[in-house]
């Protein structure tokens, strides 16, 4: 018989089957997730591999960017180096100007600690000082003795009054960068050679292209922070040498160490510590006056300033309580200070020195007198508001540790503040303005009463003024009032983030200092005054805008003199003549005051009065000449008026002393303009000015100017207006403002100047 359905034989066949199917499907999407987690896997570990070496990548660019900067910075300090030991000086200190080109900013330093040189690390472009004077004039400064230097800078004189010889010199390339400064000892010659003065030259000119290819590869032009030491000397042998000096030194009689150019000890003989009465583990690394408190006197901290300074030996006697007295011989170079210590042999005096209170008192430093000595000199120097706080801020604060500065001036009752530093402008807002008799603050009754106030912690400040709230977290304060002749003219105020102590003296100097503040702030507020009268009145003598003339394009540019109140009578004008036709002017008053600006404002409304369609320059220049004669004004002034006829293409001139206009053909061609000038206005009334006509060719340009631009001390006037007119022959004509631009900035004009400049450029269009 046939099998059934269901008979268990093919049950059983069919149950194996469909486990087999089963186990098949179950391996098969086994292997399929085990192919997916392994693609997965593959995947994330090819993420994981790209982003790695994407971090690589960017963790190697950052580094490549610290190398390049860290490569950079070598090179500036090498070409450096080299520049301070080739020459042969014992001190170099590299300054770089700050962006806004005020300051010069100490980079680089050798030869000297960066403490000593603290009170020099900021120079003021404008300051009477060698290094400011080779940057600002772009010259080499050379001064061969302490004397001469205390006749030519006294000021940096009192700063530095060490036997030595200085040379600065100008950082100057593609652009002007700083100054270079380098110091010999006194024993060299007093003059400089041909070939020194070339190597110092081509030093500063490697220094400014290792600067400008620092800013070409995207950096800064150096580090931009404190300044650096670099050092300069070759480094010794250490090695068998050393010991046998040793040797050699402990069999010496008395005592020897050796001091670092930061002041500090770095080596000590075993007589020396004997002499010193400390160990060498409590010296090592501390300074004399630091760690040796009968050595804590200025006196002697001045003998090893002058000994770095001036590389000459140094000898002087101190008392080690109670009564031993020693010799103390300093016998530097440009590694440090070897120091020869022995007993003296002078007698004792009849009483033991005393010894130091034992009680906390900061000492009169040295550094902190050399400091007041340059800012007092400094402080007679400061022209505006402004420049008393940067000063103050600049370089009192950090004289006396301070994080906050205010001043305030007594003005109609109340004190209102003209500067700050160290608080936010909230706090500031509500202490500005309080009236003098303000429980808010001190600073009212230390104004009225004329009497310092001092609070060195919080607690002091509220038992003396509980309803004074703590509005800025400042923890310590000095009120110095600042009084002249008994009129109180405002109030300084130093402050502190930590409590501070104020022993005697340093109360005794921040008053001193408060009354020298007090006389530059009221001179400061006296020249502001005059300042934005003087300014005021020259904008108004000015115009405004130039009218637009069809066919001409025009621009116009006037700097004042960057001494003085900034005013001057140098000016420009330009008359629109119907459609085609105008008239430039330009002129130069004598003298930089109010009288000058006020006649140049007479000179220019006569020139309006008399020009009319038609009247020739001679006949403006005429009528305007017997005006000004009229005044009996005892100021000359020159002229230059040119009627531009533009329908007709001819330009003609008049000049009464003025320098001749430039003009450029459009192929590039510059020439001055033979103009025959006629005597400057105000002397003869009856005078004759001689006419010049030129033609006004399509694409011509006329330059007028005044003598500010191209008058340099020493430089004859032919070749200051060849120099004048190369640049304008290669300037580009498109953009008559950045030609002006261009033509201050080839010339020197833009830093500091001695005379006003004003400058009117004419371009003649194509297609006029």
């Amino acid at each position: 018989m046939g099998g059934s359905m269901d008979d268990p034989a093919t049950e059983h066949d069919e149950a194996t089957e469909h486990d087999q199917i089963t186990e098949h499907d179950e391996a098969t999407e086994q292997d399929e997730a085990t192919e997916h987690d392994e693609a997965t896997e593959q995947d994330e570990a090819t993420e994981h591999d790209e982003a790695t070496e994407q971090d690589e990548a960017t963790e190697q660019d950052e580094v490549g960017e610290r190398d390049a900067e860290a490569i950079a910075l070598d090179e500036l300090d090498t070409a450096f180096a080299d520049t301070v030991r080739q020459i042969g000086a014992s001190i170099g200190a590299l300054y770089l100007l700050d962006p806004d080109e005020r300051v010069l900013r100490l980079e680089l330093l050798s030869g000297a600690s960066t403490e000593m040189a603290a009170p020099w690390a900021r120079v003021a472009l404008a300051s009477p000082a060698p290094v400011a004077d080779a940057a600002r004039q772009d010259r080499l400064v050379w001064v061969g003795s302490q004397e001469e230097l205390a006749h030519s800078y006294p000021r940096s004189a009192l700063a530095l009054p060490y036997p030595l010889a200085l040379a600065a010199a100008p950082v100057t390339g593609r652009r002007r960068w700083g100054a270079l400064l380098l110091m010999w000892p006194p024993h060299r010659p007093v003059y400089m050679t041909g070939r020194e003065r070339r190597y110092i030259q081509a030093s500063c000119r490697r220094l400014a292209h290792v600067l400008e290819e620092r800013v070409e590869r995207g950096g800064r032009p150096a580090g931009g922070g404190a300044p650096r030491a670099v050092p300069v000397a070759a480094d010794h042998d250490s090695a068998g040498p050393t010991m046998a000096a040793a040797d050699f030194v402990e069999r010496l009689p008395g005592g020897s160490c050796s001091l670092d150019l930061e002041g500090r000890f770095t080596y000590l003989s075993a007589g020396a510590c004997e002499l010193l009465g400390r160990e060498a583990g409590q010296l090592l690394g501390t300074r004399p006056w630091q760690s040796l408190r009968w050595l804590d006197d200025p006196t002697y901290e001045d003998r090893y300033r002058a000994a770095v300074l001036s590389r000459e030996p140094v000898a002087f006697t101190a008392c080690r309580p109670p009564d031993t007295w020693l010799d103390l011989h300093l016998y530097p170079d440009a590694s440090g200070i070897s120091v020869r210590i022995v007993p003296s042999g002078t007698p004792p005096p009849p009483a033991p020195a005393p010894r130091r209170s034992s009680r906390s008192v900061t000492p009169s430093r040295v550094g902190q007198l050399y400091h007041l000595m340059h800012l007092a000199a400094a402080l007679t120097e400061v022209v505006g508001v402004q420049d008393v706080i940067d000063l103050i801020a600049d370089q009192i604060m950090p004289a006396f540790g301070a994080q906050g500065l205010v001043l305030s001036a007594a003005d109609a009752g109340r004190l209102r503040i003209t500067g700050y530093r160290g608080y936010d402008r909230r706090t500031i807002e509500r202490l500005d303005a309080l009236p003098l008799d303000t429980s808010f603050t001190p600073a009212g009754r230390a104004v009225g009463s004329g009497i310092p106030a001092f609070f060195a912690n919080p607690e002091e400040m509220r038992r003396t003024y509980p309803e004074a709230p703590m509005v800025s977290g400042k923890q310590a304060w000095a009120f110095l009032p600042l009084v002249i002749s008994g009129r109180p003219v405002g109030c300084w105020i130093l402050s502190y983030d930590r409590p501070h102590d104020f022993p005697a003296a340093e109360r005794a100097v921040l008053t001193s200092l408060a009354g020298l503040i007090a006389h530059a702030l009221d001179r400061a507020r006296l020249y502001d005054t005059k300042h934005e009268l003087a300014q005021g009145l020259q904008q108004t003598l000015l115009p405004r805008t130039l009218p637009p003339v069809p066919g001409l394009r025009v621009a116009a540019r006037y700097l004042p003199t960057t001494r003085g109140m900034e005013v001057g009578g140098d000016f420009y004008d330009l008359l629109r003549l119907g459609d085609t036709a105008a008239a430039a002017v330009i002129g130069d008053v004598q003298g930089h005051n109010v009288a000058a600006a006020a006649l140049m404002g007479q000179v220019r409304t006569g020139v309006h009065a008399h020009t009319t369609v038609g009247t020739p320059p001679d006949q403006v220049l005429a009528a305007t000449n017997r005006l000004v004669a009229d005044l009996s004004p005892d100021l000359f002034t020159s002229c230059l008026y040119a009627r531009l006829d533009l329908a007709r293409g001819r330009a003609t001139m008049a000049s009464a002393g003025h320098p001749p206009p430039l003009l450029r053909l459009p192929d590039g061609t510059t020439r001055p303009v033979d103009v025959r000038p006629g005597p400057l206005l105000g002397i003869d009334p009856d005078v004759v000015f001689p006419l010049t006509e030129i033609p006004l060719t399509p694409g011509l340009t006329l330059l007028l100017y005044t003598d500010g631009l191209v008058e340099t001390p020493g430089v004859d006037i032919d070749d200051s207006l060849a120099r004048l007119a190369d640049h304008f022959a290669q300037a580009d004509v498109h953009d008559l403002e950045a030609l002006i631009d261009d033509l201050l900035r080839k010339e020197g004009s833009t830093g500091q100047r001695s005379d006003d400049i004003a400058l009117l450029v004419l371009h003649v269009a194509e297609d006029s």
